[in-house]
């Protein structure tokens, strides 16, 4: 069953929507799904609907909701791709932790589920970074995440556990990127790394022309065993 949700800020002083998935019969846990440059897209939204199938409540919130409300992108359009890029660039990155950070909060207090993780995906993926660093999320996901050498200052903060997926060929995280990653988080008892050769940025996605079945389907395994482990 699905519903879309009203989430107060931090502050108290607006709201925003958010997507959420809700589990026949009471929820294992909570995971808040961060979205891509798309915005909650019919992708983001099957993510969604997945998580509900192995029995956890997902919520996915309106991070672009200062600049647009309700975007919905299709990477594999070229002009909405450059649309996509565009938000990116005026998007608040400060302000999207915070407001995962709203929605987890309103997941443990309204919503009456205490264990709340979060995995987020391209741009989501470097908020799912920090989320780990900056919240008390239980666990946090990271796919191909954009940016992650110049938040690794952070990474002593990070105290619940995290996972990164890494797609060895990404346009977006060059090698030199993805090696001061491993050299940043190798040895942080917190952080899981996982690298993926020869996959591109969005090889998880859940349909269009980015996807790479084999591994999406592998990385899937791994995040739903690590929630499993960490979530329950």
């Amino acid at each position: 069953m699905s519903e879309t949700v009203t989430i107060s800020t931090l502050a108290g002083d607006s709201s925003f929507s958010a997507y959420c998935a809700r589990p026949e019969g009471r929820a294992r846990a909570a995971i808040v799904v961060i979205q891509e440059i798309f915005g909650v897209n019919p992708g983001i939204r099957r993510k969604c609907d997945r998580l509900a199938e192995d029995g956890y409540l997902a919520v996915a919130p309106d991070l672009f909701w200062r600049l647009q409300p309700g975007v919905e992108l299709d990477p594999d359009i070229e002009a909405e791709f450059k649309q996509a890029l565009d938000l990116m660039g005026r998007f608040d990155q400060d302000q999207g932790v915070a407001d995962v950070e709203a929605t987890i909060r309103h997941v443990r207090e309204n919503l009456g589920i205490e264990k709340v993780g979060a995995v987020g995906y391209c741009l989501g993926g470097r908020l799912a970074y920090m989320v780990a660093a900056r919240t008390d999320a239980d666990a946090t996901v990271g796919y191909y995440a954009v940016g992650i050498p110049d938040l690794l200052r952070e990474k002593h903060a990070i105290a619940n556990p995290l996972l990164l997926h890494i797609a060895g060929d990404d346009g977006f995280v060059p090698a030199e990127a993805q090696q001061a990653m491993h050299e940043g988080l190798d040895d942080q008892p917190k952080v899981t790394l996982y690298d993926y050769p020869g996959e591109d940025h969005g090889f998880a996605a859940e349909m269009g022309r980015r996807r790479s079945e084999k591994a999406a389907q592998l990385a899937d395994e791994r995040t739903m065993a690590f929630f499993a482990e960490h979530l329950g």
